[in-house]
């Protein structure tokens, strides 16, 4: 058997030891996972690194308490696409071909007639009170229950017009990985939309990660009663509340009682919900998603008619709001999408 002397073990030890951490110095640091991989390095980027990076630090003077970090989001056009049309309302025009066979009078009357024919030149021109009315009469009439079993349904089996891909593979890839990094650092996400609440609470927890209780939008009337001794809430034909615009920061207050830090939208409809969470106290941050591409997606702002973007994009600068280029600050656009 070999002996070794107290003097040739600690050589080997001291040798071992220093192969160990010449390794360790030569090896670079593991750098953590980018939490926003779809985000081109850019200003918007680094603005909102930045400022969950101040918000989140209990060193700095920017610190805010988990409690109060906040962020809203608009739905149609921020978190996934609203070209070419909304898709609540190809919903309800879905819904309007389904209720017809009892209703042969829409054959010619205006604008079911319209739908059921799927004459959308004659539909472009219906008044936006023609239109409301025939979305009440679509949601009428049925339970909680049974309205979102055809929401449901809807958006299981519903093709986007122009991708032929499910809605919701229609969400934006980088809007889904922000709400996952915002979550992770200790903020609160609500959506906050002009689309009805009760169409998209049925299926945002499923595609976003936000319950039913953080989505905040335009309702219609509800009435609580019994029949045959069963309690129900159905929908009457009638607008509630119509959540765009100033009614944003009212539904705000109404039912999340806490000003946001934080506030993404894409539209004209949201500039006074942006107005609002940046007029606050300590940092905020406004963002608006603007709608450069034309080739992976659709290039629209000023002109448009739907998700028109005009104040907002005239005074984003003196508001401090950051615009999200699409074209140039996103490298993927849909979860299904290569990045560039």
């Amino acid at each position: 058997m070999l002996k070794f002397t107290n003097r040739y073990r600690n050589s080997v030890l001291i040798l071992i030891l220093g192969s160990l951490l010449g390794a360790c110095a030569s090896s670079p640091a593991t750098e953590p996972p980018d939490p926003l991989p779809s985000w081109n390095e850019g200003s918007s980027k680094q603005g909102i690194v930045e400022f969950v990076r101040d918000v989140t630090d209990s060193d700095s003077e920017h610190y805010v308490a988990p409690a109060e970090r906040i962020a809203v989001f608009d739905n149609d056009g921020t978190l996934w696409a609203e070209k070419p049309v909304y898709a609540q309302l190809l919903f309800i025009f879905d819904r309007i071909r389904a209720m017809a066979p009892d209703h042969p009078a829409w054959q010619t009357t205006q604008p079911f007639q319209a739908v059921l024919e799927h004459d959308y030149e004659t539909l472009k021109a219906t008044s936006r009170d023609s239109l409301a009315h025939m979305m009440g009469i679509a949601v009428s009439g049925t339970t909680s229950e049974e309205f979102d079993a055809f929401v449901v349904d809807w958006i299981a089996s519903a093709r986007h017009p122009v991708s032929g891909q499910p809605y919701t593979s229609m969400v934006y890839q980088p809007m889904l990985e922000l709400l996952d990094y915002l979550e992770a650092n200790g903020f609160t996400t609500f959506i906050v939309s002009g689309g009805g609440i009760s169409f998209m609470r049925p299926w945002t927890e499923a595609v976003y990660g936000i319950p039913p209780e953080r989505v905040v939008g335009t309702s219609m009337e509800l009435e609580y009663e019994v029949v045959d001794g069963k309690p129900i809430i159905h929908r009457k034909p009638a607008l509630h509340f119509l959540n765009d615009k100033s009614g944003k920061p009212v539904s705000i207050e109404r039912f999340i009682g806490r000003r946001p830090i934080m506030a993404l939208g894409n539209s004209d409809g949201d500039y006074q919900m942006l107005e609002w969470t940046t007029a606050g106290e300590g940092r905020r941050l406004g963002m608006i998603v603007h709608h450069t591409d034309g080739t992976r997606e659709w290039a629209y702002d000023r002109d448009s008619t739907t998700g028109r973007l005009d104040r907002g994009l005239d005074d984003a600068a003196a508001h401090g709001w950051l615009l999200i280029d699409m074209a140039n600050e996103w490298n993927r656009v849909f979860p299904a999408e290569e990045p560039e």
